[in-house]
This record gives C-alpha cells, structure tokens and sequence, in this order.
C-alpha cells in the first residue's frame, strides 16, 4: 500500500507554483525553440512544428516537476502515463485549435505575413496548457504521491 502525501501549507503550497511555472518557463523556452527552428529553418506548417515542440517540453517539464516540485517516488512509467492521458485530450484539442486560429479570417493578410500569427496561438496555448496542467499534475497525477521522495520526508522533519 502506498503511503499518502501529507497535506502542505500554504507557504507549501506557494512553492510549489512558484516551482511548477518557474520549471514550465523552461519547458516553455525548448518549445518556443524547438517550435522556430521548426517553423523558420524547416519551413514546415503549424501542426508538426507544434507536436515535436511540445513533446519536447513535456519530457522536460515532467522529469523536472516530478522530481523538484511534487517530490514523488512515485512508479514513474505509471504517472507518465497519466499525464500521457492528459495529453491525449489536450494535444489533438490545442494541434486542431491552433491550425484553426492561424488560418482564421480574423487576421488580416498583412498580420498573417508579418509570422507573428503562429507565435500568438504558440503563446495562448502555452498558458493554457500551464494551468491546466499543473492542476491535471498536482490533483491527479501526484496527488497521493507529493512530498514521498526521502528528500521530501527529510524536509519535513527538519521542520
């Protein structure tokens, strides 16, 4: 039986979003980069572009809170494949929304050419996925898991 976290503060808690976007501004940059070599060097289209780009981001983002943020020791294959569920919903959602808005009418010709359009989008995703996630990580992935590393528990009895 897997012991369960013990509840945090709110000073605790604070940290923990502060670690959270602190890690996905990162994640956020490989993806940014990731996204314009894609985009710029490679010339492909909004969708692939996008796919790698925030695959990347997520292996990163993921290893990164997992460890420094949630504190789990929890069986990695299984809380990847939680947020691998995630993903399933929020990836073909943002992949088809976001081709959608960067071909939308509202734009005009003289925006669209000017290439900002596709990092608007890139950008709107990105929060939404931020907040999303973090709730997603923080409620279900880890939610019985946080605070179990021996780093965590030492933390806590230093306290």
């Amino acid at each position: 039986m897997q012991e369960k976290s013990p509840k945090l503060s709110k000073k605790q808690n604070a940290v923990q979003v502060i670690k959270f976007a602190l890690f996905s501004c990162s994640a956020g940059i490989i993806q940014t980069v990731s996204f314009t070599l894609l985009n710029e060097l490679m010339s492909w289209s909004y969708w692939p572009s996008y796919l790698i780009a925030l695959t990347l981001s997520v292996l990163w983002n993921f290893t990164l809170n997992r460890k420094f943020t949630f504190k789990s020791a929890s069986n990695v294959p299984v809380a990847m494949l939680k947020v691998a569920l995630f993903y399933c919903v929020f990836t073909p959602l943002s992949t088809i929304g976001g081709e959608a808005v960067t071909n939308a009418a509202f734009w005009s010709e003289q925006f669209k050419e000017s290439g900002w359009v596709e990092y608007i989008v890139l950008g709107g995703t990105m929060v939404i996925n931020l907040v999303t996630e973090f709730f997603y990580q923080k409620y279900v992935v880890f939610r019985d898991t946080a605070k179990t590393t021996e780093s965590a528990k030492k933390e806590d009895n230093a306290q």
